[in-house]
């Protein structure tokens, strides 16, 4: 599928001298500077209907003019999965993705991702980078994600992202008893060892701040509030596991189900039968990247975690136990 592409525009007095494709990217922010640099590779984003290369310097008052294709971002195909839409517009959608449920096609999911059930009930995320995802959560992570439906509110939401104006709220339950929330300010990067994990690490790793305050304790656990300035891959776990209160069912940073002592039947079953990392994303406050306003979405705890916080409540009541060993 593809849809023709016609712009033109005049070089400003303000970016007299500047390379073309970052003329072009000030003069059609819709559009992905890769895809730009692509067509003027090609041909197809003249410069006073010259052929140019991307750096070549521009001259104000020169006319950028576009004739192009627009192609699929994506080659993945639709499949009708069912999604739990919180929110949807013209430029946003937002959903509740259940735990189990991997983002993107990858090497052993090749499909049945929430990007193919995206495809399916919104076509035109084929032509938006990523189908449209701008940040992700892990397969296990239950909870709140926008997707971007066109370019323009793609370039916008990711540049939310990286200006750290996105905020992000999420609900863990962790091994332990915490006696105060607090801050993590911990760099993060690939284990040394281990390649599919992430690591605490002072050297090598990319800055890393996470917020928690505790919500409820527990004889043994704590169910805490998470909010992420920075979005590192499985910063939550990284650093909860760091510091010594690994989320329930999390086998990667946790490692074997640990059990109370004197634990009941029930308690034993609800922790050794959670099957996965005990977190959800509760909330996501955004500025709308087509009106300007300021967005709030919320989604409940799932099933999975309700169950797990009411056999806490019953089964691990806090008291005097609150720092035993396991």
């Amino acid at each position: 599928m593809t849809d023709r592409v016609e712009l033109e525009a005049a070089v400003p007095e303000d970016l007299h001298g500047d390379r073309l494709d970052q003329v072009a990217a000030r003069l059609f922010p819709e559009y992905s500077r890769s895809r730009l640099q692509s067509w003027i590779k090609k041909g197809q984003l003249r410069l006073d209907g010259r052929q140019c290369r991307p750096r070549d310097k521009v001259h104000a008052g020169a006319l950028l003019r576009v004739d192009a294709e627009l192609e699929r971002e994506t080659s993945w195909s639709a499949q009708d999965i069912d999604l739990e839409i919180v929110y949807e517009d013209n430029s946003i959608l937002v959903l509740d993705k259940p735990a189990g449920l991997v983002v993107h096609p990858a090497a052993g999911h090749a499909d049945g991702t929430l990007v193919n059930a995206l495809l399916a009930h919104a076509p035109e995320l084929a032509q938006v980078p990523r189908g449209g995802i701008v940040h992700r959560l892990d397969m296990e992570t239950s909870g709140i994600m926008v997707v971007a439906r066109t370019l323009a509110a793609h370039n916008d939401l990711v540049s939310q992202l990286q200006a750290r104006s996105v905020k992000r709220e999420y609900c863990a339950v962790c091994i332990g008893v915490m006696t105060g929330g607090g801050t993590i300010d911990a760099p993060i990067g690939r284990h040394p060892k281990q390649r599919k994990k992430m690591a605490v690490l002072a050297v090598g790793g990319k800055p890393a701040i996470t917020h928690y305050r505790i919500t409820r304790r527990f004889g043994h656990h704590t169910q805490i509030a998470v909010t992420l300035e920075t979005g590192r891959t499985h910063q939550i776990r990284v650093h909860m596991a760091h510091r010594h209160y690994p989320l329930v069912g999390d086998p990667v940073y946790g490692g074997r189900p640990r059990l109370p002592k004197g634990a009941s039947d029930e308690l034993i079953a609800a922790l050794r039968g959670f099957p996965r990392q005990a977190l959800h994303a509760r909330a996501l406050g955004l500025i709308h990247p087509e009106t300007g306003e300021q967005c709030q979405f919320e989604c409940p705890l799932p099933q999975d975690l309700q169950d797990l916080l009411a056999v806490l409540q019953r089964e691990d009541p806090p008291g005097e136990s609150d720092r035993a060993l396991y």
